[in-house]
């Protein structure tokens, strides 16, 4: 990728993004809720950046520690 070239970055509605990664969607509105996961806000919508919700999955805040999250 040359410095002129941008990737788009794969957006997801909070309910794709949520089937897609196989993890309950009331979860990932808490997580867009207290902006621990990137995303934008369209309208009334919250567009889920899907490479960076993975990242978040994947660290040391991962699916494992989702449940202790939501308590």
């Amino acid at each position: 990728m040359t410095n002129n070239e941008r990737t788009i970055p794969r957006m997801r509605t909070i309910r794709e993004a949520a089937l897609e990664q196989s993890i309950p969607v009331h979860a990932l509105r808490v997580l867009v809720r207290e902006d621990k996961v990137v995303h934008v806000k369209c309208g009334n919508k919250a567009l889920v950046n899907l490479d960076k919700l993975i990242e978040y999955l994947n660290g040391e805040r991962g699916e494992s520690n989702l449940k202790e999250e939501l308590q």
